[in-house]
């Protein structure tokens, strides 16, 4: 005979406060996220004017040589790397609120499970994004470190 435990068997049930905050959290969710993809317009949009301007300035310093120009395309080519991945947790706060909102309105609880489902990918990709860059500070730290004790000893 199998027995059950009382988690096995739980089911868990919104209050109507819970389905209040999160009707809310989802409005605010889709704001921020209409404003995120007006965002990474904009970025697009400064990477193809860094590329136009620095590749005009390379052309008007004879100085600058070759790398003017090329420095256009590499920093448009960064500016699009960020709107890339900015475009990603814009994109799973939007599926978020957009399934929340289907759910409250249908009273589907599996379209809010995967709308919460979008909600923990949103978050766990702005938690292993946080990681990325306080890991590359901590290696500019270190490397400055480095640096300045090379050319203390020198």
């Amino acid at each position: 005979m199998e027995e059950h435990s009382v988690i096995e068997s739980f089911e868990m049930k919104l209050s109507e406060s819970a389905k209040d905050f999160l009707k809310e959290t989802a409005k605010w969710a889709y704001f921020l996220s209409i404003l995120g993809y007006i965002g990474i317009g904009f970025i697009i949009f400064a990477a193809l004017f860094a590329g136009t301007l620095f590749s005009a300035m390379g052309k008007m310093n004879p100085a600058m040589g070759a790398m003017g120009s090329s420095f256009g395309v590499v920093m448009a080519f960064v500016y699009f790397l960020i709107a890339v991945l900015y475009f990603f947790p814009v994109y799973y706060l939007n599926k978020f609120a957009s399934n929340a909102k289907a759910a409250f309105k249908n009273n589907d609880s599996e379209t809010l499970t995967a709308s919460l489902g979008y909600l923990k990918s949103h978050y766990k990709y702005i938690g292993i994004m946080t990681l990325v860059v306080f890991s590359l500070y901590l290696l500019m730290f270190v490397g400055m470190i480095v640096t300045g004790i090379a050319f203390n000893n020198a």
